[in-house]
């Protein structure tokens, strides 16, 4: 019978798949994502918890879904500090369409800005992969063992000593605008309330510990969202992904706040405030024999 049903399929061209996806499947007159009708989504689940959905499969539990709205608003706007958001103002002062500007924006984000969450993520994960096994994490959800706390203490220092020696930033630590970010510091209360306070959130708190005590340095808003994501089951190649879900509806807000509050053609700076480092002028002999090369 499985026989006979492959053959017809191929006479029908069932087989000629071009495009695989597992997420949403869409009909006449009907949408289907993961499993849920959209008609019966819309008005029953919250936007975070549709986030969830899409990305891990499965509708979130409350707590879940709880954690995920916090770190969302926690991505939510840093002003006009970003370089982002001013390369998104920039091009709306320009006179580029809205959606272009936010475009532009999301493509600013890199390796200093926006990328440190991405950075974080897959230190916290690849190092707690490496170190501990899945046995290690599968008895306790809301409390780290005393056991594991003292071999996690100890990877910090490997980890602070690590970057140390490199000269190198660890992702995740430390502001330019504040010496404790508050926003890491309510995520971390919250992911205590909601069970979301594993290894991998251990893990950022005992760098924490050892960069303050050593430099000073504070968690950012990175750092806590990279432990609690993590602890989250999230991937670390989603970061990025993750903060621009939350970063977005702040580029349209700046954007149109731009377009409809200000002169187009925004000046930063005049001229005279541009220091030029290149040769003032040419020799004439050295340009003569350019143009009459030939």
């Amino acid at each position: 019978m499985a026989t006979e049903r492959e053959t017809m399929e191929k006479i029908l061209g069932f087989d000629n798949v071009k495009w695989r996806t597992s997420i949403t499947k869409v009909e006449p007159n009907r949408i289907t994502t993961r499993g849920y009708s959209q008609e019966d989504l819309i008005g029953k689940i919250s936007f975070p918890e549709m986030v969830y959905l899409l990305i891990k499969g499965d509708m979130p539990s409350e707590k879940e879904s709880k954690m995920l709205e916090a770190v969302l608003v926690s991505f939510c706007d840093h002003g006009v500090t970003p370089p982002s958001t001013q390369v998104a103002r920039l091009m709306a002062s320009a006179g580029s369409p809205l959606n272009s500007c936010v475009s532009g924006g999301i493509l600013a984000f890199g390796k200093h800005h926006a990328g440190a969450l991405e950075l974080s993520m897959r230190l916290l994960q690849e190092t707690i992969c490496e170190r501990f096994s899945d046995e290690s994490f599968s008895d306790f959800t809301d409390e780290v063992p005393s056991s594991i706390k003292n071999r996690i203490n100890t990877l910090a220092n490997v980890i602070v000593d690590k970057f140390t020696a490199k000269n190198q930033k660890i992702p995740g630590f430390g502001h330019r605008y504040h010496t404790e970010d508050p926003r890491a510091r309510k995520l971390l209360e919250l992911a205590e309330d909601y069970g979301f306070s594993g290894p991998h959130t251990q893990l950022a708190l005992s760098i924490e510990d050892v960069l303050y005590e050593t430099k000073g340095l504070r968690m950012n808003i990175d750092g806590a969202n990279a432990g609690i994501l993590s602890d989250m089951g999230f991937d670390w190649k989603l970061g990025t992904g993750m903060f621009v879900i939350g970063r977005l509806p702040a580029m349209v807000a700046h954007v149109h706040e731009e377009q409809t509050n200000e002169s187009p053609f925004r000046k930063l700076f005049e001229t005279n405030e541009i220091q030029f480092h290149g040769s003032e002028e040419v020799e004439n002999g050295i340009l003569n024999k350019i143009v009459n090369k030939d």
